[in-house]
């Protein structure tokens, strides 16, 4: 039972941490600060991997599932906003040299 705890500490601190600095950048920077935020949730991804190994009870699965799911939803989406926002700037080079797709 001491484990579940920390472990519950330990993701409830980790959550109002990244809230804290999340929500001290301003919104026009939230874009690029993607690709940079893809990196640390593989590193997430890969953290629930290894934990995943130790996991003995059913509410750890969980938590490892919320996990899993988010940091992937995380990467993915980032790639996402990452691929848009380069296919933006590519379109307005074209456009400014009088070339058309």
């Amino acid at each position: 039972m001491p484990t579940l705890v920390v472990s519950i500490t330990l993701f409830v601190l980790a959550l109002l941490i990244g809230i804290e600095v999340i929500g001290k950048v301003p919104a026009t920077l939230h874009t690029p600060l993607m690709s940079g935020a893809n990196s640390i949730h593989g590193i997430v991804i890969v953290g629930v991997v290894i934990v995943a190994a130790e996991a003995d009870t059913p509410l750890a699965y969980v938590f490892i599932f919320l996990a899993a799911v988010l940091g992937t939803m995380n990467v993915v989406g980032g790639y996402v906003v990452t691929d848009r926002m380069l296919e933006m700037f590519k379109s307005s080079k074209n456009e400014k040299k009088g070339e058309s797709k």
